[in-house]
């Protein structure tokens, strides 16, 4: 079966509200796609209908090319983590795994393999509902591994999981790409994401904003910005300024200069003796780049005193 995703015009209204006007993009084999957006952007409701849990008024959502509902034995199609909690607290989570494998004809050995896979061996037969979130998330991993699927969608999968942990899910999640599988994660840590993600598709208002590779987008929210650092910096602005720069504190003795090259930068401060230490290329981060895009599409905004809170 093929490795994919491919999400084409949903369209699906919840009453007055339009959760997804127009969604549509594709999730390719042979890398983690990161799936970003501000609440209410529509990411939970697309992942449901790619899952058949919620119907669309308008659009496709295929798997391997099929809709879900089609699959036989869809574990083994797509494997997929949307929610840790929805297990049964009093059952073992090695019997929580066996069941779901005994409803896809899969063996128990295969469950020992996932359990190894996700590291829970020393912990398989305690109840699940002893679980600390970090492992609920490992025992949904391995649910979603079972089947060995082509197709992965993690809603999340970073929540609760502890400095080791987030450093095995970063490789682990690379090294599901490396194999060719399509991995579809859904995130709020962009610091996260930029360390696992080659492709990102950024949504608000149940629309698309940006379907586009991380270091492309990186770039561009990089472009024509130069970080500069000084212990004049009050010095520095006012000189930048008055040459027509658009200049932000970043820091205490830092700034970001827009509008400006580098060199002429270097030369202002020069002619007006104002001491850096630095002066280079901007490289934003990734958060900084989904903020940018992501401005007007937040459903809820603090301000005033609830902002400085």
């Amino acid at each position: 079966m093929e490795a994919s995703i491919e999400v084409s015009g949903l369209r699906k209204r919840f009453g007055r509200t339009m959760a997804l006007d127009g969604m549509s993009f594709m999730v390719s084999p042979g890398q983690v796609t990161g799936f970003v957006g501000p609440n209410g952007a529509g990411k939970s409701t697309t992942m449901r209908v790619i899952l058949g849990l919620d119907t669309p008024d308008q659009g496709s959502a295929l798997i391997g090319g099929r809709p879900y509902p089609s699959l036989r034995n869809p574990l083994c199609h797509v494997g997929a983590l949307l929610d840790a909690a929805a297990l049964q607290p009093s059952r073992s989570a090695r019997n929580h795994l066996l069941w779901l494998a005994h409803s896809q004809g899969l063996t128990a050995r295969r469950v020992d393999e996932v359990v190894e896979l996700v590291g829970l061996e020393s912990v398989a037969r305690r109840k699940a509902g002893g679980y600390s979130l970090g492992m609920r998330q490992r025992l949904g991993i391995a649910a979603a591994l079972l089947g060995d699927p082509p197709v992965l969608m993690l809603d999340e999968p970073f929540n609760g999981l502890d400095p080791e942990g987030i450093v095995w899910i970063r490789g682990f999640l690379r090294s599901l790409a490396v194999q060719g599988r399509a991995v579809l994660v859904s995130s709020h840590l962009m610091s996260e994401l930029q360390d696992t993600a080659g492709h990102l598709v950024v949504v608000g208002r149940g629309r698309v904003v940006a379907d586009t590779s991380v270091t492309d987008l990186i770039a561009g929210a990089s472009d024509g910005r130069v970080t500069l650092r000084t212990a004049a910096r009050s010095e520095a602005m006012a000189v930048l300024a008055e040459a027509g720069a658009t200049v932000a504190a970043t820091d205490r003795d830092t700034l970001t200069v827009s509008g400006l090259a580098t060199d002429r930068i270097v030369v202002l401060l020069g002619a007006n003796a104002v001491p850096f230490s630095e002066v280079m290329a901007h490289r934003a981060t990734l958060e900084e780049a989904y903020m940018e895009l992501t401005r007007d599409s937040v459903e809820f905004r603090a301000t005033g005193a609830e902002a400085s809170r």
